[in-house]
């Protein structure tokens, strides 16, 4: 885990100074205030997995699952809490998440709550998680929580590597098409150009056309490059603006094929969460809340939490629900149903396991439809390139036999 040197003062005013080990910087500085300290200057002497976004917590959605399965089991055999923990850190293969445990122990053992001691490492523990933990707590049934939550987590990764597994064909078909295609032209082309040369003679248009790309992309490859890696960077800080969000995830949604696959997985995690948040004891209105930062999608969030303000003002929530056009009417009349019923968090469960049900079909269409389409791009691309430079060769023997 990463280490970080710190300056502060205490709650006296007097100033004071040392290292701390944490995930990020952000869980430093939380640790610290939850020790009285009035920090001031926090700085990195380690890695801090917070810096770079693409690698992530380093701590796997499996691992994080597998970890809340066995810590139930440990719980409802009546093992003491701080013991639970302590086992469960000594068995992890994965550093990181193993002294992120240990450092949740260490909270505890000071007699501080489990959720508490979660909550500063939110790049593992989300707020579904913690609010979770602290409503099991506080109910005394910390058990039945925590399995109702590995359940959650189990569904929710399992939906996240079938949507991984069905974007993973196009994108890598994609790649080999890109790579081949710039091999031809970087390496391939310019030695049928210079064949050619030395023949004599016009080119074909199909061959012209070609040799013409090849030129080009030979005198320009850097200028391509940073223009790719430029439209990238544009794309992730168009994506950070609230304006840039919303318009993206609207296109994402109304995508052809994919929109639809994105609808019903988004559906599918709204129930999935709430319906575990409330069963769970949390209020509906913090359970919203929590499940909108998890919905994956700006206009289905914005949704959501328009629902949490109809109902904050004593109206229903499938009505907002309804009227934002995002949720199918089914939906919507289902989840009115359990509000009249006062089983909505059945309710909500019910449409969990008939979306998931819809996604498993929609990837096991899209990886069929997807898979000769792919493959006849790359056959036209590749194919048409190999046509058009042999079409020279077959003019002149053309000309010979006649």
């Amino acid at each position: 885990m990463p280490e970080f040197r710190w300056e502060g003062t205490n709650r006296a005013g007097r100033k004071m100074s040392g290292k701390i080990s944490a995930a990020k910087k952000a869980d430093a500085e939380a640790l610290l205030t939850q020790r009285g300290v009035k920090v001031t200057k926090v700085k990195g002497k380690g890695f801090d997995i917070s810096t770079f976004g693409v690698i992530g917590t380093g701590v796997k959605d499996k691992e994080l699952a597998t970890f809340t399965r066995q810590f139930a089991v440990m719980i409802d055999a009546g093992l003491p809490l701080v013991k639970c923990l302590q086992i469960l850190a000594q068995q992890q293969d994965n550093q990181i998440f193993k002294e992120i445990i240990e450092d949740v122990t260490e909270f505890v053992e000071k007699g501080g709550t489990l959720a508490d001691g979660m909550a500063q490492h939110k790049a593992v523990f989300t707020d579904l998680y913690v609010n979770m933990v602290a409503a099991g707590e506080q109910g005394g049934i910390l058990d039945t929580i925590l399995n109702r939550l590995s359940t959650h987590l189990e569904k929710s990764t399992a939906l996240k590597s079938k949507i991984k597994s069905a974007m993973m064909y196009p994108m890598v078909v994609m790649i080999v098409v890109v790579v081949v295609v710039m091999a031809l032209l970087l390496f391939v082309i310019p030695i049928f150009e210079k064949m050619f040369e030395d023949m004599g003679g016009s080119l074909p248009g199909p061959t012209q056309m070609v040799v013409n790309l090849s030129e080009f992309v030979q005198g320009n490859i850097i200028l391509i490059l940073i223009g790719f890696a430029a439209l990238i960077a544009a794309y992730k800080m168009y994506y950070k603006t609230k304006n840039g969000e919303k318009v993206i995830d609207t296109i994402k949604l109304k995508m052809p094929i994919f929109g639809i696959l994105l609808r019903k997985m988004s559906i599918a995690r709204f129930s999935r969460t709430l319906g575990t948040l409330i069963s769970s004891g949390v209020s509906i209105l913090d359970g919203l809340s929590i499940t909108a930062k998890t919905s994956g999608n700006r206009i289905i969030a914005d949704a959501i939490m328009e629902a949490r303000t109809s109902i904050s003002g004593g109206e229903n929530i499938s009505n907002p629900l309804q009227a934002s056009g995002v949720f199918p009417g089914m939906v919507t009349q289902m989840i009115a149903v359990g509000e009249e019923t006062g089983g909505i968090d059945t309710m909500l469960m019910k449409i969990a396991d008939f979306y998931e049900e819809e996604v498993d079909t929609a990837v096991a269409g899209l990886t069929a439809t997807l898979e000769p389409i792919m493959i006849v791009i790359l056959g036209a691309m590749v194919g048409g390139i190999v046509i058009a430079m042999y079409l020279p060769i077959f003019d002149m023997i053309g000309t010979v036999g006649a």
